[in-house]
């Protein structure tokens, strides 16, 4: 994982007979002299501030990292939401992971990194600006705890990710890599999932679902007046998903599902399993006692065997892939 090769696409180029930048205006030349020191002192500032930020020196590192430090600035406590810390920082946007960054931003799947919008213990996630100007969703996963050890289970047994290595940081880019696939086969079937954007390394970006004012709230923390059609659209999501895109999502709850223009939106979904996985249908039925358990505390009379019965023989005939 640390070999050179991973590097060819940031390392400075040699300066051998290459010509000096020729500027239109004095004005563009100093303008340019000045981005570039602010960007120096920012390294600096970081090395000053916790050793560990040394690498950011290093000439393969520095011309990177200048170039998409003003990229970041919300992360760094100047966009809409000043919070984060160098711990935070430290904890999150580690050197792979703005390697990772680079390489999207470079592709204009990101151009900005605005604020936080959520973080748990798998990931952070942030909002984002593509470079055509599109709000996105920036999911970093940790590379630096053992939190996906306990996720194993949820990819050995899927024939898309075979001979996975048990290394950390191997099993982090395998989920990363796995819940880009499920969101883009939940999504071609036309169901309520973020729209996959982009994915390298540790990094995830999709459609931002949510207003100018944040995010938008997960299921559990709204009251709504139309609890039957959202529990029907819930119920037709896991049918849709299991006949036709033949997945679990494994971990369906109200912790898990946003309340968009009073739609729910699926998230989360890495966990989510093929049809053929060894304990797929063990998770179908976990999935399908969260939405019975939500239905009968907002008040629907149903029970999990109905439920279940409903999942697997509703009529789906009207979806189409993509």
């Amino acid at each position: 994982m640390g070999g050179d090769e991973h590097w060819d696409e940031i390392r400075p180029r040699s300066n051998k007979g290459k010509k000096k930048k020729q500027y239109a205006t004095e004005e563009e030349r100093l303008d340019a002299e000045f981005i570039e020191a602010e960007g120096a002192k920012f390294v600096k500032s970081l090395e000053t501030q916790a050793g560990t930020f040394a690498w950011m020196k290093e000439k393969r590192y520095s011309s990177m990292f200048n170039e998409i430090e003003s990229g970041i600035q919300g992360v760094l406590g100047k966009g809409q939401f000043e919070w984060v810390d160098r711990r935070v920082f430290d904890q999150v946007f580690d050197r792979l992971t703005l390697m990772a960054l680079f390489k999207l931003m470079k592709s204009g799947v990101v151009d900005t990194i605005d604020y936080p919008i959520a973080r748990g213990k798998e990931a952070h996630v942030f909002h984002g600006t593509s470079a055509d100007g599109k709000e996105v969703a920036v999911k970093i996963f940790h590379t630096s705890n053992a939190v996906f050890k306990n996720l194993v289970q949820y990819i050995e047994g899927d024939m898309r990710f075979k001979n996975i290595k048990k290394k950390h940081r191997d099993l982090v880019e395998v989920w990363v890599r796995k819940e880009f696939r499920n969101l883009t086969r939940l999504h071609n079937w036309g169901l309520s999932v973020p729209e996959p954007l982009g994915v390298h390394k540790n990094v995830l970006v999709m459609q931002y679902i949510g207003t100018e004012e944040g995010p938008s709230p997960k299921l559990r923390e709204v009251d709504i007046e139309n609890t039957e059609e959202t529990y029907a659209l819930l119920v037709e999501f896991l049918a849709v998903a299991w006949q036709c895109a033949e997945l679990v999502h494994g971990d369906f709850s109200p912790y898990n599902i946003l309340y968009h223009a009073e739609v729910p939106t699926v998230i989360d979904v890495g966990q989510a399993v093929v049809s053929t996985h060894p304990k797929a249908q063990e998770f179908l039925v976990r999935d399908v006692k969260n939405l019975v358990d939500w239905a009968q505390k907002a008040g629907i009379e149903i029970e999990v065997a109905d439920c279940m019965y409903d999942i697997l023989h509703m009529d789906v005939s009207n979806y189409s892939m993509n």
